[in-house]
């Protein structure tokens, strides 16, 4: 069971593993919240390029992991996933395996946010589609507002 927090980025890097559509979903949300994102992945898509300030088109290795405070990992490459999750975890960093619940610290819920208003939508992770349906009728309810 995953407790739902809001937690506070300011200063706090994110590392984004993987550069593909995934990996870009994650960037669109997490540029509501901080600009503080890397991205590394042996091949990026341009649009992450242009929405984050670093990002390094190569392989990954455990010394990208230093200073981060978040980790996504967006690959699908499964020894891969495994590896990073280790690696960051050894470095008491919190991790979201975007394709595997069992590996994840963390889950990102379905996000609707409105000026200062933000509302989270999760199923804990077993049933994504049902969140975003929901998260989907809060939105139709504030535009009623």
């Amino acid at each position: 069971m995953y407790l739902p927090i809001l937690l506070n980025l300011k200063n706090k890097k994110i590392l984004v593993v993987g550069g593909g559509d995934v990996a870009l979903r994650k960037v669109k949300t997490l540029k509501q919240f901080t600009e503080n994102i890397t991205v590394v992945g042996t091949i990026i898509d341009t649009e992450i390029k242009g929405m984050v300030g670093e990002y390094y088109e190569k392989d990954y290795n455990s010394s990208f992991l230093d200073g981060y405070f978040l980790v996504y990992v967006c690959t699908d490459n499964k020894e891969l996933n495994q590896q990073i999750k280790r690696e960051a975890n050894k470095l008491g960093l919190l991790v979201n395996v975007v394709d595997n619940r069992r590996l994840c610290d963390f889950i990102s819920p379905a996000l609707y946010t409105d000026k200062e208003m933000v509302v989270a939508v999760s199923s804990n992770g077993k049933n994504t589609l049902k969140a975003i349906r929901w998260r989907d009728r809060i939105k139709e309810i504030f535009k009623k507002e």
